[in-house]
């Protein structure tokens, strides 16, 4: 159902690094060395409190424009922990909102923020479908990978090339 897919692929360096394309982009993720990583990106609560912190700066600045609201600049700070009695996660998240508002604007964006979408998803819960496939997508990453080789016929065989 996903627009856009996002391709997440171990690189065959360290344990825990792998390759993130999202959109025409990609970057790594990683683990600290303190946990066996390379460090080399942020790891994947990082990038859920990343996606946090971008969809709430998304949502704030377009409702402030639908609302002829004059922000200039928000910034999200995220925490994230484990909450050790209840086991549950906690995202903590802080707000900075540049911009000559009333207290009543300012409620009204703030409520906004609560409402980004992935803030809504986070609270409350997904449901996760997983599948086994057959095949791999051929990414063009390990041109020497069986992996890439078997999508690459597959991609071939379904195009009827070769």
């Amino acid at each position: 159902m996903s627009r856009h897919p996002v391709i997440i692929e171990d690189t065959g360096l360290g344990l825990f690094q792998v390759e993130v394309r999202a959109q025409g982009t990609s970057f790594l993720s990683d683990e600290p060395i303190s946990s066996g990583g390379l460090a080399s990106g942020p790891g994947p609560f990082d990038l859920l409190s990343a996606a946090l912190g971008a969809c709430t700066v998304m949502t704030v600045k377009l409702y402030a424009r639908r609302k002829s609201i004059a922000v200039s600049h928000v910034q999200v700070v995220i925490t994230h922990q484990r909450d050790p009695e209840s086991r549950r996660d906690v995202f903590e998240r802080s707000i900075f909102i540049d911009a000559a508002v009333t207290g009543d604007e300012m409620k009204q964006l703030l409520a906004a923020a609560d409402r980004c979408p992935v803030s809504r998803t986070l609270g409350a819960g997904a449901d996760i479908v997983t599948a086994h496939s057959q095949t791999a997508i051929a990414t063009g990453r390990r041109a020497g990978d069986e992996t890439y080789m078997r999508a690459v016929e597959q991609a071939c065989d379904e195009l009827a090339i070769g």
